[in-house]
């Protein structure tokens, strides 16, 4: 059931990133061929961890990179790669774990089942759902807004400059992986998909849109801390069915509820100790990924002060993980 989501084109690899601005990325490169700094220092206990480009995926690993450093005194290193080179990275044994997978099955056949280089490393504990979102005012005042089938209604509310004359349904990065342009096409919808470049740009243009109380109408993704800040509200789209998005250019449904899972190197999985026992048990709610988000994305920690904070105020949570 679970779907590719937000897959760049570009690799990008970033050591020791501590900012979201690192985050975006730009250049390419192999991960494939590099290793962590610490790989063969003598003696030394490291983890190397995969980091996706978007804040909730930045926010596992900020927890789990805080604890391994300071709980069990190994030495973290974070890499952001391309979800696809991850899974190549993770079988090569390049990096350890990815915290936050949001469905490959392609990759699992490939590495889990056939070569068995790559385990699960159990559920992250927090769901991922993308849809079509309205703000929360407008649905307030056009309930209907929120059927799909309304939707060429508002048309010329929705629409903008970059729209040609039709509604404006914005996504992120045009290197993600959506169903939007099928979508539109397949649902006889009035509207034009616009990128906004980013998921940094999109946010941008959301809280711009929200000031000014304009209407708009975007693709986006939960968990994600900027619900606190803008409420939205969703889109009933068709009902998901299985196999209703196996082809790309006909899916008129829904995405799909994805539970996130986490991944690890079978031989770290094997001989990673404590490392790899407390990546397994690592399992928060949406709640505790979207409060570290909201810190580093919007309060501007850094995701190490983030980390922090989230620990301090939830030992409960987290010392289970280290039993």
């Amino acid at each position: 059931m679970r779907m590719r989501i937000r897959r760049m084109r570009t690799t990008a690899v970033v050591a020791g990133v501590s900012s979201l601005a690192l985050l975006t990325g730009c250049g390419a490169a192999d991960m494939t061929k590099q290793s962590s700094p610490f790989a063969n220092a003598q003696g030394a206990k490291t983890v190397t961890l995969s980091i996706q480009s978007w804040v909730g995926a930045q926010a596992n690993v900020a927890v789990a990179q805080y604890l391994l450093e300071h709980e069990l005194g190994y030495r973290v290193d974070t890499v952001q790669v391309d979800e696809i080179p991850a899974w190549d990275a993770l079988s090569q044994g390049r990096v350890d774990a990815i915290m936050e997978d949001w469905g490959h099955p392609d990759q699992e056949q490939r590495y889990v089942k056939d070569k068995r280089t790559i385990v699960p490393g159990g559920d992250l504990g927090v769901t991922g759902h993308i849809g079509w979102f309205v703000p929360t005012y407008f649905a307030k005042a056009h309930p209907d807004v929120t059927e799909w089938k309304n939707l060429n209604k508002y048309a010329d509310q929705l629409r903008t400059a970059e729209s040609g004359g039709k509604g404006q349904l914005m996504d992120g990065s045009p290197s993600y992986v959506t169903n939007d342009k099928a979508l539109v096409n397949n649902l006889d919808l009035n509207y034009q998909v616009v990128f906004a470049g980013s998921e940094a740009a999109q946010i941008t243009q959301i809280k711009q849109f929200a000031k000014a109380k304009k209407p708009f109408l975007t693709y986006w993704y939960e968990p994600q801390w900027l619900f606190k800040k803008v409420p939205m509200t969703e889109v009933k789209l068709p009902a998901y069915k299985e196999g209703c998005d196996a082809d790309p250019e006909k899916v008129a449904c829904a995405y799909p509820h994805t539970p996130l899972q986490k991944y690890l190197n079978a031989d770290f999985s094997k001989n990673g100790g404590e490392a790899a026992a407390l990546l397994k048990k690592f399992k928060w709610t949406t709640e505790d990924q979207n409060q570290v988000s909201l810190m580093i994305a919007e309060q501007k920690l850094s995701p190490e002060e983030a980390a922090k904070k989230w620990v301090d105020s939830h030992e409960s949570t987290w010392k289970a993980w280290l039993s």
